[in-house]
């Protein structure tokens, strides 16, 4: 099933099931109000809400009404827990090598992760207001779960029993302010403004056998200002799956039903080179950072500018009969008020 949150003027919106077309929604205060109410109850609410989910997509329920994406708030508009690893570790050794930094053996099978601020997510098609282009504002392309209440030292193998939702997201982040804020030892904060989410969050089943050993296997798309920018494959190069993720947040910690964990940005290798970017043959990248990274790897610069106000960026996924899965986050950058 697939599941959003419309605006209804409360901070937690109001939650309906969509269709798989994501065509039609129907509202089930009936059953959840809220999907983190749904979330605290899924052992009730999940078979009533898939029931109404089977009756919507046959077309059987005349209450239903046409589904605005930019009706819809983030999945969850706040949420008690984000934290956010880095799964394609591609991403971070090119990113490394283009500073000529070493590569650090452990980052191979201990992920990194880093705790966001989960107060106010974007909505999909909320634009993106900060104060000034000069901090770097870039994109991140990723896939997240929803998980429901997973137990303190939970295995990976056993936390993907936990994984309620998947949705995509994107991590923005305002690179030139990350190094002086890493340098003070403390980690991310003001370089992590609100990330933003798909409209749709899907339940695994939905993505049939895309959705294997805690990966999803679909190409993931981006585009800024309406040209391509990255398709890389997001079951591809994912050095640590769903369940090791969630196991290494929930290492010493319970992590409570509505806790969302992040893939970090999708990153794909290329045999032979650093990558190269959709308009040259390859599968570019999910954010703007990495383009500038080979750049610099290849050209001793980066040419590729970060984002500037009134850009464009859209990310979406299509299964295998090229249908949305999640809906497309489709936001603009814009100067804050």
């Amino acid at each position: 099933m697939k599941l959003a949150t419309l605006r209804d003027g409360t901070r937690d919106g109001r939650l309906v099931v969509v269709a798989r077309d994501l065509a039609r929604c129907v509202a089930v205060p009936e059953i959840a109000r809220t999907l983190q109410g749904a979330l605290d109850e899924w052992i009730r609410c999940a078979p009533a809400l898939a029931a109404i989910s089977d009756e919507l997509c046959a077309g059987r329920l005349p209450d239903a009404v046409p589904f605005d994406p930019a009706a819809a708030t983030a999945p969850l508009p706040r949420a008690y827990q984000w934290a956010d690893g880095s799964a394609y570790v591609n991403h971070v050794e090119l990113v490394r090598r283009a500073r000529g930094a070493e590569m650090p053996p452990e980052f191979w099978t201990d992920p990194l992760m880093y705790q966001g601020a989960s107060d106010h997510m974007l909505g999909a098609q909320e634009d993106v207001a900060l104060a000034d282009e000069a901090w770097g504002i870039d994109f991140e392309g990723e896939v997240a779960v929803v998980t429901g209440d997973v137990p303190m030292g939970t295995t990976a193998d056993d936390a993907l029993r936990h994984v309620r939702l998947l949705m995509l997201v994107n991590d923005v982040s305002l690179r030139n302010l990350i190094p002086a804020e890493l340098a003070k030892g403390f980690g991310f904060f003001q370089s992590k403004p609100a990330s933003s989410f798909s409209p749709v969050a899907a339940t695994p089943d939905e993505l049939g056998a895309a959705w294997r050993g805690g990966k999803v296997h679909l190409p993931l798309l981006t585009q800024v200002n309406g040209v391509p920018f990255g398709r890389p494959d997001a079951g591809q190069d994912m050095t640590f799956h769903f369940g090791q993720l969630i196991a290494h947040a929930a290492k010493t910690r319970d992590l409570v039903a509505g806790s969302i964990v992040g893939s970090g940005t999708v990153s794909n290798k290329e045999q032979g080179g650093p990558g190269r970017p959709v308009a040259q043959g390859g599968v570019g990248y999910s954010c703007i950072a990495e383009q500038r990274t080979v750049e610099t790897i290849v050209a001793g610069a980066p040419a590729t500018p970060f984002l500037r106000f009134g850009d464009r960026v859209r990310i979406e996924m299509l299964d295998a009969g090229g249908r949305s899965l999640f809906g497309a986050i489709d936001q603009r950058i814009v100067r804050a008020r």
